[in-house]
């Protein structure tokens, strides 16, 4: 090296202040005069053209060289695929676990081909962690798809490392994993067909709320408990109007009256909907 220059590429700048600087002091200066002996020159790093690639293969030209197939340039790029539909007696499942300090809990949904679905909720008696949880969600989904008589299933779950393991891409090493992995993968052989998918957490929203809940609700052993969930689309002061739709109308019709206040806006919407039709008749 000592008969050699070097030539020094870096984007460090002390590297650059040594090598520049004519007079420093201290420990840099120590490192100035042992790096002075050697013919070294500091570049600065630019930008790599084009042209260096081509360069180096020339430099290093291939000593066995393989012939290059031009039939069929970039066929892949002028291949159509079509996604594949879903069949028609193919299921689906989301589930999820819920690991806190209130206890633990799993929600499982089941659809069905005709986007019908079947919620589950089941409140873990037992001390364990998130993705021991993970797994006992996605075990009971598995269970009660079978006791639909489900062949083919199409499984959804928030949890990479649940999704992953049972994908057979990663290992299952935990000790307390290993007997639901094997478990799983025993169930799964009852099935024709069945793939998991990972999605993000806020695609699986309605499995974790199902989870959440059971872990905190307080439920008696062997006991079920009933959910009911339905939308109200008037506030519990307003009294339900039993009406047919067409009654302010009619009214509007026969007497000429107008109707509440808080009902205008709906009665001019039905007024100018009768006045089309009276129209086109």
């Amino acid at each position: 090296m000592l008969s050699h220059t070097t030539w020094l590429v870096a984007k460090n700048d002390p590297v650059k202040y040594i090598f520049e600087k004519p007079a420093l002091t201290g420990r840099i200066a120590r490192w100035q005069m042992a790096l002075s002996e050697y013919d070294i020159l500091y570049v600065n790093q630019t930008a790599i053209k084009g042209s260096a690639l081509a360069d180096q293969l020339a430099y290093h030209p291939l000593t066995d060289p393989q012939p290059l197939g031009y039939e069929f340039l970039d066929e892949h790029i002028m291949v159509a695929t079509a996604n594949r539909a879903q069949r028609d007696d193919e299921w689906t499942i989301w589930f999820n676990g819920a690991f806190n300090i209130v206890g633990n809990g799993v929600g499982v949904v089941l659809i069905s081909p005709s986007n019908q679905c079947f919620p589950f909720a089941a409140k873990l008696g037992f001390d364990c962690t998130n993705n021991m949880a993970e797994y006992e969600a996605c075990t009971i989904g598995l269970l009660v798809a079978l006791e639909y008589q489900v062949k083919r299933l199409k499984v959804f779950g928030d949890s990479a490392l649940v999704i992953y393991q049972l994908h057979g891409e990663w290992e299952t090493r935990d000790a307390k994993l290993i007997p639901y992995h094997d478990h799983v993968r025993e169930i799964m052989t009852a099935f024709d067909a069945i793939t998991f998918c990972h999605v993000p957490r806020e695609e699986n929203k309605m499995a974790d709320t199902l989870a959440t809940l059971s872990a905190m609700v307080q439920v008696n052993e062997g006991q079920e408990m009933i959910i009911q969930v339905r939308q109200q689309s008037q506030t519990a002061y307003s009294e339900p109007n039993t009406e047919p739709w067409y009654f302010d109308i009619k009214r509007y019709l026969e007497k000429e009256e107008y109707p509440d206040e808080d009902l205008i806006s709906r009665f001019l919407v039905f007024l100018r909907a009768s006045n089309k039709t009276k129209a086109n008749l």
